[in-house]
């Protein structure tokens, strides 16, 4: 049984893989649009260390992490509501509850594949960081992974809610994207908080994506994670609140 379970979840793997793939904005946001905003500003801008933020740091080094919370806001806000929105509106989750396979194999399916695109998005960042502009890193890996991981989950419980709550794959995009843009420019995802005006930033403070980008600029540095507590703490009440929401109302068809 347990040889039919590991199966099924191969295959559900490649199926999700290939959806994940044709799927024009979720690709475009988690794997290109990341790097090229990273491209554009390394040439704008380069790496040279900058004091303004109290540490030997360049813009690229600081911007790398940033950017990473993109990928993370984009598969949680517009890749996971529409593709689960779709596979609901084409009847595809209703034949798989019709299957052996169980509900549980084929969220982990999901699940393991947008968070693996997550991490090649992030890899190809760290690649043409170091490549091109001599990234530099100041802290743990293990550690950064963990605060990816765990910020991606959070993010993709709100997913997992905007699907849940959708009528039509459109309705989760429109929704996804609305939600999406203003959390990229505002968070710092996009660009430093350090430009913004001070009311902006006081309204950036509040957004689940500032948390991200706050947490893992920290741990990208090398500073304390318990620096981040609070920010912490805010991602774990979305990781928790989306999950029970989106199991108490998600729908197969």
């Amino acid at each position: 049984a347990g040889g039919h379970a590991m199966r099924g979840l191969g295959q559900l793997i490649v199926v999700q893989t290939k959806l994940f793939l044709r799927e024009p904005p979720a690709f475009f946001f988690t794997l290109i649009f990341p790097a090229l905003l990273l491209l554009l500003f390394g040439f704008i801008f380069g790496n040279e260390p900058l004091t303004q933020w109290g540490v030997a740091a360049g813009y690229i080094d600081l911007q790398v992490p940033a950017l990473a919370a993109i990928i993370i806001g984009s598969v949680g806000l517009i890749g996971i509501p529409v593709a689960t929105s779709a596979a609901r509106e084409a009847r595809i989750l209703r034949r798989y509850r019709a299957t052996p396979v169980s509900p549980l194999t084929l969220i982990a399916a999901d699940l393991l594949v947008n968070f693996g695109l997550s991490v090649v998005g992030m890899t190809i960042l760290i690649g043409l960081g170091r490549g091109l502009f001599g990234l530099r890193f100041g802290g743990s890996w293990p550690v950064v992974f963990a605060v990816f991981t765990f910020a991606a989950f959070a993010f993709f419980a709100l997913g997992y809610l905007i699907a849940s709550l959708s009528p039509t794959a459109r309705a989760a995009q429109t929704v996804g994207m609305a939600a999406f843009f203003p959390l990229m420019f505002l968070s710092g995802a996009a660009m430093p908080r350090y430009l913004m005006p001070a009311k902006v930033v006081e309204v950036s403070d509040l957004l689940p994506l500032t948390h991200v980008v706050e947490t893992l600029q920290t741990v990208w540095m090398g500073d304390p994670l318990a620096t981040r507590a609070a920010e912490l703490g805010w991602l774990a009440a979305f990781l928790l609140v989306g999950t029970l929401l989106s199991v108490r109302l998600f729908r197969w068809e």
